[in-house]
């Protein structure tokens, strides 16, 4: 598995956890915000291993987008499940290719 699918399934778990109502909101407002400067960081970790090796990195620009924005209300949660979804698919379809080319 490559580093950028690997990483896209974590940022992906992660943006999902932060898509949950109440709890997500809750513990990014808890944390005084830092949740969503890590995620930042994560998603241009992610987005720069994708280009690297030639992977798709929608997922990784909807996270800078989301990392950015999150602290609005509602819109978080939106953005948060937006970007959990594109990442996973990212993540999916990425790990496809590789077991096409091994077969």
């Amino acid at each position: 598995m490559k580093s950028s699918t690997a990483l896209k399934w974590v940022t992906g778990g992660l943006e999902a956890f932060l898509a949950i109502p109440i709890l997500g909101g809750s513990i990014v407002i808890g944390f005084g915000y830092a949740p969503l400067g890590i995620m930042l960081i994560l998603h241009i970790v992610t987005l720069l291993f994708s280009i690297r090796e030639g992977q798709k990195f929608h997922g990784s620009v909807w996270g800078i987008v989301t990392s950015c924005l999150a602290w609005i209300f509602l819109l978080g949660w939106l953005l948060h499940t937006i970007t959990a979804i594109l990442l996973f698919i990212d993540a999916f379809s990425s790990g496809k290719n590789e077991r096409e080319f091994v077969s």
